[in-house]
């Protein structure tokens, strides 16, 4: 069996919120109340409880409005695309795409920004790196203009999942990640929403 990166210990589904000492932040986000604004659509997948509740209470606004919109928009119908969500500095990237081998896909993390991604329809494959393991690639510095940095690891030492519809990862600065990542599903194939929502330090 895997051993989880210290990444992914930091994470808490809400299947093992006991399990990451995070018992008291995953009740708070089970409850609905108040992060969910009306949110019916779906359900935490990967998400850090913790430092979810913090910059909730910090940014209680930008979330607020996140996820009104995500809960007004037809997000089944509506076009691939960019989408300005109104009152909001935050962009909606609406995505249809495919899942692809590890080693296609490119690893990142980002200093400003939290990357929110729901899965809307399909199954997409995503991954968390072990810290101890990954290092900054030769010649990928921080890129501040584009707010990620990208990093060479061992792929036996990182933590694949796969997140199907209708759930949301959410990734802060600590979660190096990797995205749409083959999955174990016939149907490679899936929809995400992808918004950069502002971190506060």
């Amino acid at each position: 069996m895997l051993t989880m990166p210290m990444a992914a210990m930091a994470q808490c589904c809400s299947q093992t919120c006991a399990q990451h000492g995070q018992k008291a932040e995953c009740k708070w986000v089970r409850k609905h109340a108040p992060w969910m604004n009306g949110f019916t659509k779906g359900k935490p997948g990967v998400v850090n409880m913790a430092e979810f509740k913090q910059q909730y209470k910090r940014n209680r606004k930008q979330w607020d409005t996140l996820f009104a919109w995500l809960e007004q928009t037809d997000l089944d119908t509506l076009k691939a695309g960019k989408y300005a969500i109104p009152g909001t500095t935050m962009t909606a990237s609406v995505q249809d795409d495919t899942n692809k081998p590890l080693e296609k896909r490119r690893s990142e993390s980002h200093r400003k920004k939290i990357d929110f991604q729901f899965v809307v329809r399909g199954t997409e494959g995503f991954v968390l790196l072990n810290h101890d393991d990954a290092a900054t690639r030769p010649n990928c510095e921080y890129d501040a203009k584009k707010d990620v940095i990208h990093y060479d690891y061992d792929p036996a030492k990182a933590w694949q999942f796969a997140t199907t519809a209708p759930r949301f990862n959410i990734f802060f600065p600590s979660d190096w990640h990797v995205a749409k990542t083959g999955t174990k599903e016939q149907d490679q194939h899936f929809r995400v929403i992808v918004v950069k929502v502002d971190y506060i330090e």
